[in-house]
């Protein structure tokens, strides 16, 4: 029976910067997949197939985390086959669902015997690479009087940009996970000049935003459909330090709407899910799971961070997320050379 593949490529985002056929990750990506690749299990159907480097580590690493699940909810759990790279060929395979696909996945996978036509051709790969864009935000959101950022290709231009606001947010167009990210204000060391040159050289330009003081993050994650039709998935609230990721709170939708509503009026964020579905119907083509982040900054002002095109920590943490209103846990990555998921006790 034919199945589908299921991927966590966790450098996607930076495989999309480099737009190579051959782009290795940087060692804390690599590390991040070898520890985690086992997560696509937790949306995949049963009999379908996850691609990992270590079948024995997946297996049991998928195991700990739905014996940690159970202890609050009850739910299913897929029954699916790890595999790796070398034994793609011995499946027959009905589609490929990765974290986000980027030219270099493609490539990978067609070297591996994978059908030419489950993969996307170049002209859907650079349709995704340019809808992935910071400035795709810009864009999108700019006129809804919720988002302001700028895409500035001279450093002249950052420099003005930090004279109007005092205190900025720099970012390379193509990054993740706090990468990429720099806080600038009226002083900028060699250092930094250095990076702000390196980054419009190698990807044209950088986007800037005004500093904002910040009171709670969160995202907002969705799913579009071959047909262009956008559906809400559910609200993720999440913890950063410095810009990367760190953890997700685990609880139902009506607790986090519940936590949402001390900081802004819940009309206020279901009209923005309208605004961003009406959004995202007509004006890109990229279809699968995408996420929102944004900001709720001092004086109770929502704000977007950014677009992510691709799948996200916050539909992971909905995957395992408790279904009664009294439970909650929070979805915790611990880095270091082995990452490690944890389910602690909010």
């Amino acid at each position: 029976m034919a199945k589908t593949l299921h991927i966590f490529n966790p450098g996607h985002d930076l495989a999309l910067a480099a737009d190579l056929d051959n782009f290795t990750p940087p060692h804390a990506a690599r590390a991040l997949r070898s520890s985690l690749d086992f997560l696509p299990a937790l949306w995949a159907s049963d009999g379908d197939v996850v691609l990992v480097d270590d079948i024995a580590h997946a297996s049991m690493a998928y195991m700990r985390l739905c014996q940690q699940v159970a202890k609050y909810c009850q739910r299913h759990f897929a029954e699916v086959h790890f595999v790796e790279a070398s034994e793609l060929r011995e499946h027959s395979l009905a589609g490929i669902d990765p974290w986000g696909w980027d030219r270099a996945l493609a490539y990978s996978l067609s070297k591996r015997g994978v059908a030419p036509e489950l993969l996307p051709d170049a002209g859907v790969l650079g349709d995704i690479r340019r809808e992935s864009h910071r400035s795709t935000s810009m864009l999108l959101f700019n006129s809804l009087g919720i988002y302001e950022a700028y895409e500035c290709k001279k450093i002249n231009d950052v420099l003005e940009l930090i004279y109007k606001y005092n205190k900025v947010v720099v970012k390379a167009p193509w990054s993740c996970s706090g990468r990429g990210i720099r806080f600038l204000a009226d002083t900028i060391d060699e250092h930094t000049l250095g990076w702000l040159r390196n980054t419009i050289a190698a990807q044209k330009s950088v986007m800037v935003e005004p500093y904002y003081n910040k009171v709670l993050d969160f995202g907002l994650e969705f799913y579009r459909d071959v047909e262009g039709n956008v559906e809400y998935i559910g609200l993720s609230l999440f913890q950063t330090i410095n810009g990367a990721y760190t953890g997700n709170l685990l609880a139902t939708e009506k607790v986090k709407r519940g936590v949402i509503s001390k900081y802004i009026p819940l009309g206020e964020l279901d009209g923005f899910i309208s605004k961003v579905i009406d959004c995202m119907t007509g004006k890109i083509t990229y279809v699968g799971p995408f996420g929102i982040d944004m900001m709720v900054v001092e004086g109770g002002r929502l704000t977007l961070a950014e677009i992510n095109l691709r799948r996200t920590m916050g539909h992971v943490a909905i995957a395992i997320s408790p279904d009664d209103d009294d439970i909650r846990r929070v979805m915790h990555i611990e880095a270091g050379n082995v990452y490690k998921l944890k389910i602690l006790r909010a």
